[in-house]
């Protein structure tokens, strides 16, 4: 139903090991809940460490964000979470370092946490426990070739929920991906090592690559990774920089990836692949993507282009610029700094050396007028 700012809202929220959801709800006329929006989210892998009462709280302060133009204000709005203890967060003498942070976002807020069972938390259950969120089960694709000549790179996908470890990135895509693990200095010496594991091999690997050889693991040829039991296995792509910007360009460009934002397009490439610093990789893929520049509102405002004011008089309006780069003078200088009147457009040049700060400028300019 369309919001009604006459009546109040309420807001539904829940989370789970791996997801965020929430609803705005209002009751109609008849007096029926009635859903306004809905809003979910994957956890980042960092949010999914959080403890339970920090996993509840950021669902709530996600709802509050989500939903920040309708419950901004002086009314009271209620907010629902099957997490007994929200009820006296904010009054709390003990609040976490992460909660003390947020503490200042919901004092902007007028609204009454209130408790409800899991059991009757439905709709933000539902929603916080999607299962194309879940880390642990991703859409395995099965491509069908069409058998039309004309269209020979057509395929139809079937989504499945299968688990990672049996999904595998395409024929040519997968041997481009063992190829160049012999060019990587790092991951050709975790892949010696999970081959032949003996002290010769894991002593050729830095300390920081030997704490964390647990998380790797060959599936067949492919270098695989995963944090812990909670992080479905994801494969390793290594430094190569068309490998990284094709992968990309099939989770964003692609009629599929539909050139969402960084943040859903990092978390679509992240659930298969894993290199080090992607989130920066795909942040910038989408801020240069060419697509979203002409097609998307722009966020920041920008100036518009406006005309200089009409010179009235002589010497009121003076344009000013450098010329450098030319043959050397007698005394070495080898730059102009140029002088046109807007209004009688009379030109003054004096010579000035190649490195020139700006204040220097000035008294020149005040000889020459």
């Amino acid at each position: 139903m369309l919001p009604d700012d006459s009546k109040p809202f309420r807001v539904v929220c829940d989370a789970s090991d791996f997801a965020i959801g929430c609803a705005l709800m209002q009751f109609d006329d008849e007096g029926r809940e009635r859903v306004v929006s809905y809003q979910s989210r994957q956890m980042k892998p960092a949010e999914r460490n959080y403890p339970v009462h920090d996993k509840e709280l950021l669902a709530m302060r996600y709802a509050l964000i989500k939903f920040r133009v309708y419950l901004l204000g002086e009314q009271t709005f209620a907010v629902y979470t099957d997490h007994a203890s929200l009820r006296t967060a904010m009054k709390s003498p003990h609040l976490s370092q992460r909660m003390a942070r947020w503490l200042s976002f919901f004092a902007e807020y007028n609204f009454v946490v209130h408790y409800k069972p899991g059991k009757n938390n439905i709709l933000a259950d539902a929603l916080s426990r999607r299962p194309d969120y879940d880390p642990r089960t991703v859409l395995g694709r099965q491509v069908i070739d069409d058998e039309d000549e004309d269209d020979d790179h057509c395929a139809v996908c079937i989504a499945s929920g299968i688990n990672l470890t049996n999904v595998s990135p395409e024929m040519d895509l997968r041997d481009e991906i063992v190829a160049a693990y012999a060019d990587d200095a790092v991951y050709a010496g975790i892949v010696a090592y999970l081959r032949a594991p003996s002290d010769e091999t894991l002593g050729a690997l830095s300390r920081n690559t030997r704490n964390q050889i647990d998380r790797y693991h060959l599936d067949g040829d492919l270098l695989c990774y995963n944090i812990g039991k909670f992080d479905a296995p994801r494969v390793v792509v290594p430094n190569d920089d068309d490998l990284r910007a094709r992968i990309i360009h099939e989770f964003h460009d692609s009629p599929m990836g539909a050139h969402l934002g960084h943040e859903k397009t990092f978390a679509a490439v992240s659930r298969d692949f894993f290199w080090r610093h992607t989130y920066k990789w795909v942040r910038k893929w989408v801020r240069t993507c060419e697509t979203c520049q002409r097609v998307k509102p722009s966020k920041s405002s920008q100036a518009p282009l406006r005309p200089l004011p009409i010179a009235t008089e002589a010497g009121r309006s003076v344009s000013m610029d450098f010329i450098f780069g030319l043959p050397p003078d007698a005394e070495g200088r080898t730059g102009v700094l140029v002088f046109v009147d807007r209004f009688t457009k009379m030109v003054h040049l004096i010579p000035t050396l190649h490195r020139l700060h700006l204040p220097s400028s000035w008294p020149a300019r005040v000889d020459c007028l």
